[in-house]
């Protein structure tokens, strides 16, 4: 009887360890969570141990590096971000749901500096998590483009480089400005209405052409000479009328 007691004994020291370890591995994350949401990727790995409760050395034991302690951190919220996506993708409503969803990745990501850093690609997370994400907000997207509360022009690309502007003007925005009013703005840019948003044509790079002085037409390059500063023979006309004119 005594014998099985004494073999029991490295078993449950061994467990008793491992639960230590998994107790203080979810220490350490989340201290990780909330020092890095409030300075990003600079906060000393020192005040994340202090935070914890625990040693510098502890910390190394779970993780070899700053980088794959912010890591699993932050991998953490972007998982929770895909997961909620996926379970929207089976609700009603697509619009709204699509909406509601982008408005809320935005507030809630806007405050934690580590998530930044990572969405607006300064660190990247661990890998496969930030494709996970783009892929579940996709579903969102066609299901609300489906709905035609979404414009058909606009793709996934369009909208995560939308995602990295919000997060940047509500962060800049000034005191006058309210919360969430940027968000909005950009959600209301993605809204039916105009089917496609088309750039302004860029003019041919020619080395002489210029701007006509009067109606502000493209005027041809010359090939020799100086530049040519009018159109055409009416508008040279109109402004060498208006010299006379300033000069009497």
């Amino acid at each position: 009887m005594a014998e099985r007691r004494l073999s029991s004994l490295p078993s449950q020291a061994s467990a008793s360890l491992r639960s230590d370890a998994r107790r203080n591995r979810a220490l350490v994350l989340q201290a990780a969570r909330s020092a890095f949401e409030e300075a990003g990727l600079g906060v000393p790995l020192g005040e994340i141990a202090r935070r914890a409760g625990v040693g510098t050395g502890t910390v190394y034991r779970h993780f070899p590096s700053k980088e794959a302690l912010f890591r699993a951190a932050v991998s953490d919220r972007i998982v929770l971000f895909t997961d909620t996506a996926r379970e929207l993708a089976h609700v009603g409503d697509p619009g709204t749901v699509f909406y509601r969803y982008l408005s809320a990745v935005i507030r809630l990501t806007v405050r934690n500096k580590a998530l930044c850093d990572a969405l607006e690609g300064r660190f990247e997370a661990s890998p496969g998590v930030e494709e996970a994400f783009r892929e579940a907000l996709a579903v969102l997207l066609r299901r609300a483009q489906q709905a035609d509360a979404v414009r058909k022009d606009v793709t996934i690309d369009d909208l995560m480089a939308l995602l990295m502007g919000c997060l940047s003007m509500e962060q800049r925005r000034g005191p006058g400005v309210a919360q969430g009013r940027m968000t909005a703005l950009a959600c209301d840019s993605l809204r039916p209405g105009r089917r496609v948003t088309k750039l302004p044509a860029n003019p041919p790079a020619e080395r002489n052409e210029t701007q006509c002085g009067v109606c502000g037409g493209a005027v041809a390059p010359a090939r020799t000479g100086r530049p040519a500063r009018y159109c055409g023979a009416a508008c040279r006309q109109k402004a060498h009328r208006e010299r006379a004119r300033a000069r009497a």
